[in-house]
């Protein structure tokens, strides 16, 4: 019974397994109608999840994720089942269509079958499918790449640039780069540059990072830049905190070997504070800024100036900008293009705007048109007033006070390409009442000096030929005016038109409003009318060709505190002057006034009263001077050789003048000329006038072969002096003192030079018309000296002599002069062989100017003379072609610093 038993359970079991199977393939043909329903449904609902998620990976892609591979591998198997569960619906629908026994059966049993068994299939295909994939997480951030090529478009210029930074970053001292200069002169490409040549070099460096600074520092934004670098900027790294992020960042790049490049520094960013470790000189900072003194807060070991391009650069640069079609339409375009291209300096932003402006101007009346409206008014070219000068203006607007932005605007003043003297302009500012922190000028001097490296040090001043001069770029004068004469408040804007031309002085009408007019530079012949100027402070009507100002014309000039009438050719001054109540500086210089008028009494808060080189003046009218109480410098130092003097004005008889200016209480900077050796006894005799003398001016010493020059080495203030027109002078003598016995100079010299009782403040001699003078070997004695100008004098022969010095060469072992010369200039000197006898270092040498001197064979160069300064060497081909060289280095080194001279 138990087999029996046992044996009907089997069939059973089996009985019940064949019935669930038959029932089964029943239903994969009774339900294959509403299986095809529930599958487009399903199929439906898989379609739109997928497109959640190709939505979520094209937001994760768009932020520099890549998608998960099991993310990419379930949409393609996704779209595979698409495409098949798209053919079964298409199949199984004919199926349906094609039912027998009254629409119950499909004709054929097994097709039906089979088809419902696959679209039952399906359906568990997509249900297993629609659960494998999360929308939580599609894609995941990878860690960026060593270096990341930034977009660039084709550059000017920079290959030069970009080998000086590449050479610096392989030095081991050299640990952070500051790259500085002008906003828009090209720092930022310079930087992209060096960025992308990490992508196409073998280096050892980990990481290449870029992070932009900006005006507005934002450390978390910098730390977040760094962080894309080197890690994952996910929502944990954004929940921290500054301090937790430059922690992460430190101990990240402590492991590392990194290149940080940082663009657009404007003050000094802590780069601990950011997480950046600054031991390890291998890695390296490169920053741009556009203050050389954010260099030195930075601590950078080395400081590049990025400098405007070339002439060849620029024209380059704006051929590309314009297009060989623009350039080549009309015969005349080229070389207009060529005055505009000159009109931008270099500037490779000024370039590129100038260029793409101009690309659709194709008649030369266009080109014209555009070429004077640049020059008279930049700010109303397309692309300047709207982009380049805001640009430019950020530095304007960075200056730390507005005692600084307002001397700034004063050199707006000033035409073109001026080399202002530093001095010259500090004692303006100072008149204008710039220089509020101090009542006297010496203290002034100091504060303006200040101001001056505070200029240069934003790039808005350049330092000029010589280091006493500073210069204007153009396109920066340009903004300087836009923000003076047409951004300002009406009080205090400017009315310039310096070198523009004029024959006659602007309308009346101008003259109302501005508070600083400049009229530099023009033909303007005389001056009429009554100009009503409540505001006027500054007037400058330098280099004009003035012979008659109206006794009226500074009636209603009430607050004028600074009149240039210097460079005109006008006989007297106007008695309406008296009227300047307010006047501190009247500049009066290379006029043809004859007699200064008793009148200037009235000028009761005079300071500054400048006569340099006014060959006709012969009165000055008794107590004039000491009438004028404040007054703090007077110059009456002379300086032409086209001119043989009369009578100068400290000569034998003019003790009652010396006496005048012993009286003044402020007088502090004194210029003289002196034309009699008792009247150089005698002024050198005041202590109070020897501690004044800044300029002496030696003229028409005759009738004694030698001059001793020995009292002017205990004059301390000493910049400049001028020894002219001495016909009779053969010798300049000194009497030394050498460890407490008399010398003479030979001996003194043979010993050893030092700086003690020395001509230590003299930086500028002019020596001309000296026709017996045979050299100026007391230049040794000169440690200072800048510029050196000999002019006309026949019998020269040496500029230091070897006789003085000894025969053996061993005796000048310890002599070095013009250690700080800056310009040399030797002007018919037919006799002259020799400047020194031996090759000298030159660090500061930019200029040497050689005309008409037939003998000068050699020049005291070798090699290392320059020490990497650029000496620019002017003279005439045929002179040049016959100097002779120490050796071929020396040769190399100077043959391209050569400038001819036009015949």
């Amino acid at each position: 019974m138990g087999n029996i038993c046992s044996i009907s359970i089997s069939v059973d079991h089996l009985i019940s397994s064949c019935w669930n199977r038959t029932t089964e393939h029943a239903n994969y043909l009774c339900k294959l109608p509403k299986n095809l329903v529930a599958l487009g449904t399903a199929c439906d609902r898989l379609r739109e999840f997928r497109n959640d998620v190709k939505r979520k990976v094209d937001i994760a892609e768009r932020e520099q994720m890549q998608r998960l591979d099991q993310v990419q591998g379930w949409l393609s198997r996704v779209e595979n089942l698409e495409t098949q569960v798209s053919q079964l619906i298409e199949d199984g629908t004919k199926e349906i269509e094609n039912k027998c026994l009254g629409g119950c059966c499909p004709r054929r049993c097994s097709t039906g079958y089979k088809l419902g068994k696959r679209v039952a299939r399906k359906l568990k295909e997509v249900d297993t499918l629609m659960s494998q994939v999360s929308l939580d997480q599609v894609a995941e951030r990878l860690p960026s790449p060593r270096v990341g090529e930034r977009p660039s478009e084709a550059t000017v210029g920079m290959n030069s640039r970009l080998h000086m930074v590449w050479s610096s970053l392989d030095e081991e001292q050299v640990g952070i780069i500051g790259l500085y200069g002008l906003g828009g002169v090209g720092k930022t490409t310079l930087l992209t540059q060096i960025n992308n040549a990490f992508t196409k070099t073998t280096h050892d460096f980990d990481f290449v990072i870029w992070a932009t600074v900006s005006r507005n520092v934002n450390l978390g934004k910098i730390q977040d830049d760094i962080w894309k670098k080197i890690g994952f900027c996910n929502d944990r790294w954004q929940s921290k905190d500054q301090d937790e992020k430059a922690t992460s960042i430190w101990n990240v790049l402590s492991e590392k070997r990194f290149v940080l490049l940082l663009d657009d520094v404007w003050e000094r960013l802590d780069l601990l504070d950011v997480g950046v470790p600054l031991k390890n000189k291998k890695n390296k900072i490169v920053f741009t800024t556009r203050s050389k003194e954010v260099c030195a807060q930075m601590e950078a070991d080395k400081k590049i100036k990025v400098e405007c391009l070339t002439w060849t650069e620029s024209w380059e640069l704006f051929r590309m900008k314009l297009g060989e079609d623009t350039l080549d339409f009309h015969p005349e375009i080229p070389e207009l293009a060529q005055a505009v291209a000159q009109e931008c300096c270099g500037l490779p932003l000024v370039l590129i705007t100038m260029g793409r402006a101009m690309a659709c101007k194709k008649t030369p009346q266009e080109w014209k048109y555009a070429i004077k409206v640049f020059q008279s008014s930049a700010s109303k070219f397309p692309g300047m007033g709207d982009r380049v000068f805001p640009l430019l203006k950020y530095s304007y607007d960075c200056l730390p006070t507005e005692v600084v932005r307002s001397c700034f605007l004063y050199c707006s003043l000033f035409p073109e390409d001026y080399q202002i003297t530093k001095l010259a302009l500090i004692k303006r500012w100072f008149c204008e009442g710039l220089l509020d922190e101090f009542d006297d000028m010496k203290g002034a001097e100091n504060q303006g000096y200040n101001i001056i490296g505070n200029l240069i040090h934003a790039c808005l001043l350049e330092e000029g030929d010589v280091d006493y001069v500073v210069k204007l770029h153009d396109v920066i004068r340009d903004m300087a005016l836009w923000i003076a004469c047409e951004t300002g408040k009406d009080q205090d804007k400017f009315l310039v038109q310096a070198r523009s031309g004029l024959t006659e002085a602007p309308e009346v009408a101008r003259w109302m409003g501005p508070k600083r007019i400049s009229l530099i530079g023009n033909q303007i012949e005389k001056l009429t009318g009554s100009p009503n100027c409540p505001n006027l402070s500054t007037l400058f009507l330098g280099e004009n060709s003035l012979k008659m100002i109206a006794d009226s014309f500074f009636q209603f000039m009430p607050n004028l505190r600074v009149l240039d009438l210097s460079s005109n050719t006008m006989t007297e001054l106007p008695q309406g002057i008296s009227n300047l109540v307010s006047l501190h500086y009247l500049n009066l210089s290379r006029t043809n006034i004859k007699e200064l008028p008793i009148e200037l009494k009235n000028l009761g808060k005079l300071k500054f009263l400048l006569l340099a080189y006014m060959p006709q003046l012969s009165s000055i009218p008794e107590q004039l001077i000491s009438s004028l109480s404040m007054l703090q410098v007077i110059d009456m130092f002379r300086i032409s050789e086209r001119t043989v003097l009369k009578d100068g004005l400290l000569s034998d008889d003019n003790e009652a003048l010396v006496q005048e200016l012993e009286s003044l209480k402020y007088l502090h900077d004194l210029g003289v000329s002196i034309t009699s050796a008792s009247a150089f006894k005698r002024l050198l005799s005041s202590d109070k006038l020897r501690s004044c003398i800044s300029g002496v001016c030696l003229e028409n010493f005759n009738g004694s072969s030698s001059l001793n020059l020995t009292s002017l080495s205990n004059v301390k203030h000493l910049r400049n002096l001028s020894i002219s027109n001495c016909g009779s002078l053969e010798d300049l003598e000194i009497d030394w003192a050498w460890e407490g016995k008399e010398t003479t100079e030979s001996n003194y010299l043979n010993s050893k030079v030092s700086s003690h009782n020395s001509f230590h403040s003299l930086s500028w001699l002019r020596v001309a018309r000296c026709s017996r003078l045979k050299d100026l070997t007391w230049l040794v004695f000169a440690p200072n000296l800048k510029v050196l100008i000999i002019i006309h004098c026949d019998q020269m022969q040496e500029v230091i002599g070897t006789g003085k010095c000894g025969e053996s060469a061993e005796n000048g072992e310890n002599l070095s002069p013009f250690a700080k010369l800056q310009a040399l200039h030797l002007i018919d000197l037919p006799q002259l062989k020799s400047i020194f006898w031996k090759a000298l270092p030159f660090i500061y040498l930019n200029t040497v100017y050689v005309d008409s001197c037939p003998l000068l064979k050699k020049l005291p160069l070798s090699a290392n003379s320059a020490k990497g300064n650029r000496i620019v060497i002017k003279g005439h081909n045929k002179w040049w072609k016959e100097v002779e060289w120490e050796d071929e280095d020396t040769q190399n080194v100077f043959l391209p610093c050569f400038a001819p001279i036009k015949e």
